[in-house]
């Protein structure tokens, strides 16, 4: 195979295959951000072309949410189960087939459907928990960078597809947009069929700084239920007050991140007449400094207390979000909104992932944490409906923003609440 050739040559230049593992998965989740964050883009064509409201879009967009959140836990079982390659496959395929078919609809619930349902569930096969599992199978050190790198990949499929997505919008129409998201599906597919691979030891190797010579055997294969695995690490976990904190904590970073600025930032700024391709530009600089910003957060968490960084994080988030509203939308104000809330955008998931693994072990990290990652986008589907409600009731976005802002605020208090990891006792 492509890939054990390519593993040979490499150690020869003493480069460990895992570097290769994260470019793939890097590519992977960054197509599926630019397909999870590219309805934000066709919220206002979708409106002038079918004469659908918000409400009705955001209840569809809702629905994804939930379901890119809920196969998390199921998507690390499944990858457990039978391999990170063909889950990545099955979720790349599922998102590019309901993307195609999306191009003939005319009817709210064919929305529902494809950009809901079946987004939704591809999505979530190649959520954060991909990138979690890799770091965790493939690194022994430097895995809180691993996990920043591959969070930045979120950030970047903003920076690239948005404002392309955007001006061919403008210029073409949102179908032909959509097409050319699904073009870097399918390159993102071929990756993955050719280079990667399930663990370490499948090519002969350890993982990245594990001591030892010689790859270590390769742990049994899980024949069990993936319902019976995903739902034993949730019970588990729940009995552990850190797990529902970490899990209300998330919930806030996904209303405040996904559901909110993703899906409402553009028609927002619509509201206060700057154009769309300007309000993807605008989405794009925050892709920028997140791309910064949660690198930076992957090399702090390896070094830190992750406490306290999330203490700063969310609270420095919500003091964007509360400032945005009267920024009075000039281009002074909102760059100084996009530097601020864009630094640290993603920026949290590095601590919850190594605070998960701390707390529940490396070989369980993956199913906790996809239970963790589905409270984020449970939030995210809560605020991208609230603030579509928000929007046909009251006839503006702002009261969403102000909540999001307090929540922000309250997370960052009770993150200080997880107790303080033991340290190791002396050999």
């Amino acid at each position: 195979m492509l890939s054990d050739r390519l593993a040979a040559l490499l150690s020869r230049h003493d480069i460990h295959y895992g570097w290769v593992m994260v470019a793939v998965t890097f590519l992977t989740a960054l197509v599926s951000a630019g397909a999870v964050g590219a309805p934000g883009v066709f919220i206002v064509p979708l409106q002038q072309e079918f004469g659908w409201s918000p409400a009705e879009i955001s209840s569809a967009l809702s629905i994804r949410f939930i379901l890119f959140g809920l196969m998390a836990p199921f998507a690390a079982a499944l990858m457990n189960r039978y391999g990170l390659r063909n889950i990545a496959l099955a979720g790349q395929l599922l998102i590019g087939s309901s993307l195609i078919a999306s191009i003939t609809m005319t009817q709210v619930w064919q929305l529902i459907a494809l950009w809901g349902v079946a987004v939704g569930i591809g999505t979530g096969l190649t959520a954060l928990v991909l990138g979690a599992t890799v770091a965790a199978r493939w690194f022994s050190e430097r895995r809180g960078l691993v996990v920043g790198i591959l969070t930045a990949s979120v950030a970047t499929g903003q920076l690239l597809f948005l404002p392309v997505l955007a001006s061919l919008t403008e210029r073409f129409g949102w179908r032909i947009a959509l097409l050319l998201l699904c073009a870097a599906l399918a390159v993102a597919a071929c990756a993955v069929l050719l280079l990667m691979r399930d663990r370490p030891s499948d090519l002969g190797l350890r993982a990245y700084g594990e001591p030892g010579i010689g790859p270590p055997a390769a742990p049994p294969h899980q024949q069990g239920a993936i319902t019976r695995a995903a739902l034993s690490a949730l019970r588990d976990a729940s009995r552990k007050p850190v797990f529902w904190i970490l899990f209300a904590t998330f919930f806030i970073c996904g209303a405040s991140t996904n559901g909110l600025i993703q899906v409402h930032l553009i028609p927002l700024c619509a509201d206060f007449g700057i154009p769309q391709v300007l309000a993807a530009g605008l989405l794009a600089a925050m892709g920028i400094f997140d791309f910064v910003g949660t690198i930076l957060s992957g090399w702090l968490s390896d070094r830190y207390d992750n406490r306290w960084l999330l203490f700063w994080y969310y609270g420095l988030r919500g003091l964007s979000l509360l400032f945005l509203p009267f920024s009075d939308f000039t281009f002074y104000g909102l760059s100084l909104f996009a530097l601020f809330y864009g630094l640290d955008w993603i920026a949290t998931v590095p601590p919850t992932v190594r605070l998960t693994a701390q707390n529940f072990g490396a070989e369980r990290a993956n199913l906790v944490f996809g239970w963790v990652f589905c409270g984020h986008q449970l939030g995210a589907a809560t605020a991208a409906f609230a603030a579509g409600m928000s929007r046909t009731v009251w006839m503006s976005y702002l009261p969403a923003f102000f909540a999001a802002g307090a929540l922000c605020l309250i997370a960052a208090s009770i993150a200080l609440l997880i107790a303080r990891p033991p340290k190791p006792a002396a050999a």
